[in-house]
């Protein structure tokens, strides 16, 4: 047993090379497939069939950047501003209801952006039963004669994707205040500053990097949505896609929209990456004390119960008891074989890109545990760029090098064979899956990673000592105490895919519908009672992961 654990030792250098080697080849060729639709929209936005950047620049493109940038600066301020107020309150201050808030205040994040527009627009419009109350109640009879926000509008886009998109600043600012140093608060209190001021001047900046990181996803959401901007007709980049490839038939005038996409998606991670440069702050204590809680009252805890209330009203249980209502009212239309079928098809390519995303990001995070240099830390950044890509641009890069390859392959078969193959990847579901995996990949890679990182490298060092490869290692070792990880990492793929829509619409084969289509064309159509179950099982199953979030961060203090 000795002589074979020293000959395995004595061998481990160059055992280590070879096993480095293998699993740093097998990153950057994961690294390489993620990358593919970004290099594709690269050379086919500079070399288009039909070249009509002249025309976009001169025409449609100034209006498509001007209404992205109104939206995203629009967006960016409301979860600004309801997601640090939120985070603030329930974290640091005590009030009725705090501790059912501090979970709560997640749901909105279950809720597609296009369902939450659907239902507002259903109950506000004119023809709605708001206006409708409002008119019999006063005796109104035209339109001209009172005066009603109108919701088909860039404001009303940016009210109801803030509506479900401060969460994200929500979480990641409540992890950092949870994680903030209560000597700080305290010496800011001994000072003779007020709460109000300790907020402000010392807690907030300390929040900042976590603060940017959750506008900065609010953002990048923002820009690719379609549901939402497309039923309120604002002609956002997104739509611009859309309009180009559809209407005019023209793949490289999307792929020349898509990269100007890309520009603001690079800007925003620049933007991410540089406010964490240089701002980490180190607590110089193991010992973690409990939070302050101010206890508020009068009009404080009033205020205070109330904009926590209306977030969770507005943002979840007012969509959600209209979306029931529907369902129950419209049961017997709606539970179809047709909306059996779409079912299925989510499931399954939910499933599938979560299965195949937790896979590649054990084998990643793994690769990472093992080699620890530059080169392999590019790799993984690369994988987990596909997050940052708007679901449209996506598609139209994986819809480039899938239909080239069709192309190829069935003129060769053709002319050696003369048999014809068709579309092999393209309009097909392995096309969905692929995106998907690509898009997600990045959630996938960091719950196993977080995982990971929670084993001791001791473990490691006794598996190998007994004589165990890598591979053996991670088999019988790490995955049975990462499986956690793994499952949460999957359920988070599951549910984003479940809610995916712009991809899903340009790159889903003929006659072939998921949920979110479904959802999407009947909705369009003003017909969101016969939709509104289908609406319902997307919210019903993003439900699971924000509790698993919820737990994550509540449980991120110790002891609180």
């Amino acid at each position: 047993m000795t002589t074979a654990t020293n000959q395995d030792i004595t061998q481990s250098p160059k055992g280590h090379r070879r096993h480095s080697t293998w699993w740093t080849g097998g990153a950057f060729t994961v690294a390489a497939f993620v990358f593919l639709p970004i290099a594709a929209i690269i050379v086919l936005a500079f070399s288009p069939e039909e070249n009509i950047w002249p025309h976009l620049v001169s025409t449609m493109l100034p209006r498509y950047i001007k209404n992205t940038l109104i939206l995203m600066l629009g967006v960016g301020t409301g979860t600004f501003l309801m997601g640090i107020s939120a985070a603030w309150l329930v974290t640091m201050c005590r009030f009725p209801g705090q501790r059912l808030f501090e979970w709560a205040l997640l749901l909105p994040m279950a809720m597609p952006a296009y369902v939450v527009a659907y239902v507002y627009t259903d109950l506000i419009e004119y023809a709605g039963p708001v206006q409708t109350g409002l008119r019999a109640l006063f005796g109104w009879k035209l339109k001209s004669e009172y005066w009603f926000p109108e919701i088909r509008t860039a404001g009303g886009a940016i009210a109801m994707l803030s509506l479900v998109l401060y969460p994200y600043v929500y979480m990641l600012t409540r992890a950092s205040f949870l994680q903030q140093s209560v000597c700080v608060l305290e010496a800011g209190r001994v000072l003779g500053r007020t709460p109000w001021q300790c907020f402000w001047s010392i807690a907030l900046p300390l929040a900042r990097p976590a603060v940017v990181v959750g506008l900065a996803l609010s953002m990048m959401e923002t820009l690719n949505d379609f549901g939402t901007i497309d039923f309120f007709a604002v002609h956002t980049l997104t739509a611009g896609v859309f309009d180009v490839w559809m209407s005019m038939n023209n793949l490289g005038g999307a792929a020349q929209i898509s990269l100007v996409m890309l520009v603001f998606v690079i800007g925003l991670l620049w933007i991410e990456r540089a406010s964490r440069r240089g701002q980490r702050y180190h607590s110089t204590s193991t010992k973690y004390q409990a939070l302050p809680g101010y206890l508020l009252t009068g009009w404080k805890k009033i205020g205070a119960v109330v904009l926590c209330s209306a977030l969770v009203i507005l943002g979840f249980i007012l969509p959600a008891i209209v979306l029931t209502y529907y369902a129950i009212g419209h049961w017997e239309i709606s539970w179809t074989p047709e909306f059996l079928t779409y079912a299925k098809h989510s499931i399954l390519l939910s499933g599938g890109a979560a299965a195949i995303s937790v896979t590649i990001g054990v084998f990643l995070a793994y690769a990472l545990r093992l080699n620890k240099g530059r080169k392999l830390k590019i790799a993984t950044r690369l994988a987990s760029v596909g997050y940052a890509m708007p679901g449209a641009v996506l598609a139209i890069g994986v819809l480039i090098p899938f239909a080239n390859f069709d192309n190829a392959f069935d003129a060769f078969m053709k002319s050696h064979f003369g048999i014809s193959t068709g579309l092999l990847l393209s309009g097909t579901a392995t096309a969905i899956i692929f995106a998907y995996t690509v898009r997600f990949l990045a959630v996938g890679f960091g719950g196993v990673e977080t995982a990971l990182l929670k084993v001791t490298p001791n473990m490691d060092d006794a598996a190998r000592t007994l004589g165990q490869r890598p591979l053996g290692v991670l088999r019988h070792v790490h995955l049975p105490m990462i499986r956690g990880g793994i499952l949460g990492g999957a359920i988070l793929v599951f549910v984003d895919s479940m809610k995916e829509l712009p991809a899903t619409l340009i790159l889903r084969p003929f006659n072939f519908d998921t949920l979110a289509t479904y959802v999407y064309q009947y909705a369009s159509d003003e017909l969101l009672e016969e939709c509104a179950l289908g609406a319902l099982t997307i919210v019903l199953a993003g439900i699971l992961p924000v509790i698993l979030l919820s737990k994550a961060v509540r449980t991120s203090r110790p002891g609180h």
